[in-house]
């Protein structure tokens, strides 16, 4: 998992995650990132350790630098899932995460209730209900993986 440890939400990812993988058996790996130069040292570990997949989580730190975090996953030959079809776009292997138009719309509404005087403590915490899986098959090609036709099928986006 590549993962910014300063992030508020860092501890809540890192848990989930070791719940799930010991669940199925696997093992996790953390690589951090506090800042921008720390992301190539991550990659450079990634190779010692030699995942067999890379998970990047939601955070605005990996998502400013996706071009720096697809281009060292591409280089280094690791199929990595993000967390927004804005990284499959530009090359990621699979996205899955909350859809971006559901979010915009869900800022609107918190935005509307606020211009109509209610206070935003007062606010109930919202969550996207949208979600979309992404699988870009020319970067599966490139890395001589396979994606199953079922896989394929269930996904919302398909990039050729």
């Amino acid at each position: 998992m590549l993962i910014n440890p300063n992030d508020p939400n860092a501890e809540h990812y890192t848990k989930a995650l070791q719940t799930a993988a010991s669940t199925v058996g696997q093992q996790v790996k953390f690589f951090s990132d506090r800042n921008i130069q720390e992301i190539d040292v991550a990659f450079a570990n990634v190779t010692e350790w030699r995942p067999d997949a890379l998970l990047v989580v939601a955070q605005g730190l990996l998502f400013n630098r996706r071009v720096q975090i697809v281009t060292q996953a591409t280089f280094h030959a690791l199929p990595a899932i993000y967390p927004s079809s804005d990284f499959d776009d530009i090359g990621g292997l699979m996205g899955y995460g909350a859809n971006a138009e559901d979010e915009f719309r869900l800022a609107g509404v918190y935005t509307g209730r606020i211009l109509k005087g209610e206070r935003p403590a007062t606010l109930p915490v919202l969550r996207a209900s949208k979600f979309e899986f992404v699988i870009n098959l020319q970067t599966a090609k490139t890395f001589g993986i396979d994606i199953p036709s079922a896989l394929v099928a269930r996904a919302d986006k398909v990039i050729e």
